[in-house]
């Protein structure tokens, strides 16, 4: 048996060839769109037709795609990276449709990723380095990081890894989570509630996965709350920001500055107000973009692809539940361990 794999996720155009061999090696058909994703509506639906499985970036996949005549021979969505907010879950498990996903392997390249954005923002390499572009040679006074007290918003294993950092810098971490994890307590990291965390971090990083609970979560009331010296960092999702709020507050020197990976809106429009936004320091969500960590995450979603379609369950799933279920749409696979 052999499958037709959809490949969305842009990341491989430049990471992506070890995996694409590997599925062309297991007899897989590899079909690579016009346009990378994120894909929806119409523009998703098209290139569906005759796909077993999807290899995805964000793309948006609700109970319409599923039901969706195009979609008749999906059997797995492939996630490249660890957020999922993109795919309604419980309309891929009613559909009968696992959804694959690799937690774990970029925790390292986001976290030093967000780490480095701190240090930019503190230090204010980015700003001088624009000076030096245009010709001229202006000292600019940042603020010491050692010492200082990091608010990590989400402390799951990429906040853990921020926190690792942060030690090495003499840091104080405070940390907000519904969830707090006992290996960050054996770490040092003291669980607070989020009014306390905003209130008394010199630095605020965002490592949350988008909920609905916590969608918009820093608005103007929680920027208020933040010190006006303070600098927030958001590598996670962009709607964990509500965009209006920041760009006032920043305007208006509420917090000191801001550094964004993650938008609403991606690519990022290139009208959007956030563009011209003082002391908004922008990239085009990159955190995980290491060409060690993108191959061996590709490697891993493709792989996922192969163990279900060879009978076996893949290794991390966000709904194995479906596994179990009769609308199940493939075969039901082995257990890992037999």
């Amino acid at each position: 048996m052999s499958w037709n794999v959809l490949i969305t996720a842009r990341t491989f155009a430049v990471v992506g060839k070890p995996a694409i061999e590997f599925l062309k090696a297991k007899g897989c058909q590899v079909t690579l769109p016009p346009k990378w994703g994120p894909l929806k509506g119409d523009e998703l639906l098209e290139q569906l037709e005759g796909r077993d499985a999807v290899l995805c970036s964000p793309d948006a996949y609700d109970a319409s795609v599923f039901a969706a005549s195009q979609a008749s021979r999906l059997k797995i969505l492939s996630r490249w990276g660890v957020g999922y907010d993109s795919i309604n879950i419980a309309d891929a498990t009613h559909a009968g449709i696992p959804v694959a996903y690799t937690p774990g392997l970029l925790d390292d390249a986001v976290a030093d990723y967000a780490f480095a954005l701190l240090l930019t923002l503190a230090r204010r390499t980015h700003s001088v380095h624009q000076t030096m572009r245009e010709g001229g040679w202006k000292t600019e006074w940042g603020v010491d990081m050692c010492g200082k007290t990091l608010g990590i918003i989400g402390c799951g294993r990429i906040g853990r890894a921020v926190a690792k950092r942060a030690s090495g810098f003499d840091m104080k971490c405070l940390a907000y989570d519904v969830q707090p994890h006992p290996d960050a307590q054996a770490m040092g990291v003291e669980f607070v509630d989020l009014e306390t965390l905003l209130q008394k971090s010199d630095f605020v990083t965002i490592h949350a996965a988008l909920t609905d609970a916590n969608q918009g979560m820093m608005g103007e009331a929680e920027l208020k709350q933040m010190r006006p010296t303070a600098l927030l960092v958001n590598t996670a999702r962009g709607g964990h920001v509500q965009e209006s709020a920041l760009m006032e507050a920043l305007k208006q020197g509420v917090i000191a500055g801001a550094a964004l990976d993650a938008y609403v809106q991606e690519p990022l429009p290139k009208d959007h107000p956030y563009r011209t936004t003082p002391n908004l320091l922008m990239s085009p969500h990159q955190a995980s973009s290491s060409l060690e960590t993108g191959e061996r995450i590709s490697m891993a979603a493709a792989e996922a692809i192969v163990d279900l379609m060879e009978g076996r369950t893949p290794g991390l799933l966000v709904n194995p539940e479906v596994l179990d279920q009769p609308q199940l749409r493939a075969s039901k696979p082995a257990p890992r361990n037999s």
